[in-house]
């Protein structure tokens, strides 16, 4: 055994980050010193950090937003942080909010909204509520390990189905197959889609950049169970990280096509605020061969900067390196037959408001 740096960041199995840097609104920063008393800094004693769940009262679960590159208008998110521990997440800055690290706190400390169904049912009771469809994970992801015991995600799916409201899922968990016995009758009324990320095939590459996620492979299966069950079902490659996972596009689309996917996307890697840093820590310590190249690219693509919060450029990039990923996707997916993931239309004319609860009951059945 030997003492590690405490100002060197060190590598966590099963995490994503390595390091707890203060958030952007910190007043108060951090440092490491060494007082001489090494048992403390031993590797092989370190402890692990545990994920720790923290339920939270919400007062709204619907979120709406007018963005032109998102192609919905209303989101909800059961959890704030995200135990799958991707490094790359561009929702870990928003660990910053709640006075937390972007880093380790993000996918560690886990904030659970225990009464997500309720407030949904309220929101979609409101007069005049209009009914668009409502993506379920777009900050973060809906069926990440806590849901397994927490059941938030089926708890809003259940009200959904029941009010014959229209939803899309964006995961990469295979955990999703578990609410086939909801998604099967409601893709059966065109009110469900999900999209299931993968971005790489490498098996040993993913258990470093999304930890906690399912392998490639095992995400793979979870688009065939999908469609064989008549849930129509897309796959995105995001993020593209050049230079590190690029050359499995086309791959995971020719898989993802054999598997039954119907549609695709991609997105390039986005690192606002502290995420950069953050990426910057990961490449050195898992890829440090390559580090300067990666992050010349995402320079590239980004007019020479880390990040560019464009509308028109922040999900693609541009410059050359952009547009020879873009034409690869669009040959790809010419090659696999896939549609645009935004061509399927789900049907908003089901849907019925929440009944209140009755002691009389129903006397008439709906139909």
């Amino acid at each position: 055994m030997h003492a590690i740096d405490p100002d060197r960041p060190q590598a966590i199995k099963g995490r994503g980050a390595a390091s707890n840097p203060e958030g952007r609104f910190e007043t108060v920063r951090h440092s490491h010193e060494d007082d001489g008393w090494q048992s403390a800094l031993l590797d092989a004693d370190a402890p692990r950090p545990r994920t720790q769940v923290t339920p939270e009262r919400a007062r709204s679960v619907i979120t709406r937003n007018d963005s032109p590159d998102i192609h919905f208008t209303q989101a909800m998110n059961p959890y704030r942080g995200c135990e799958h521990g991707c490094v790359y997440c561009f929702a870990r800055p928003s660990h910053s909010y709640l006075n937390l690290s972007p880093g380790l706190d993000f996918e560690t400390r886990i904030r659970a909204k225990e009464n997500l169904a309720e407030v949904l049912r309220r929101e979609l009771s409101r007069p005049g509520y209009e009914v668009s469809p409502i993506n379920i994970g777009s900050n973060t992801d809906p069926y990440q390990p806590v849901e397994k015991n927490l059941r938030l995600t089926r708890a809003a799916l259940e009200v959904l189905a029941e009010c014959r409201h229209p939803c899309t899922i964006v995961t990469k968990n295979a955990m999703v197959e578990r609410d086939l016995d909801l998604l099967a009758p409601m893709a059966a009324q065109r009110l469900v889609q999900v999209f299931v990320s993968v971005n790489s095939l490498d098996n040993c590459l993913a258990a470093k950049l999304e930890p906690r996620a399912s392998a490639p492979h095992r995400r793979l299966r979870a688009i065939g169970a999908l469609a064989d069950a008549g849930v129509p079902v897309g796959v995105l490659v995001a993020p593209i990280i050049p230079a590190l996972n690029d050359k499995d596009m086309e791959k995971v689309l020719e898989r993802a096509a054999a598997e039954g996917a119907r549609c695709a996307g991609y997105t390039t890697v986005r690192l606002p605020w502290e995420l950069k840093t953050l990426f910057r820590e990961w490449l050195a310590l898992h890829a440090p061969q390559r580090a300067e190249h990666v992050m010349s690219l995402i320079q590239q693509m980004h007019g020479g900067r880390d990040y560019d919060s464009d509308f028109r450029t922040r999900m693609r990039g541009k410059g050359v390196f952009a547009d020879l990923l873009r034409r690869r996707f669009e040959v790809a997916c010419r090659r696999y037959g896939f549609a645009r993931a935004r061509d399927l239309q789900l049907d908003t004319d089901r849907f019925r408001p929440p009944r209140p609860p009755s002691p009389q009951g129903e006397l008439f059945a709906a139909d």
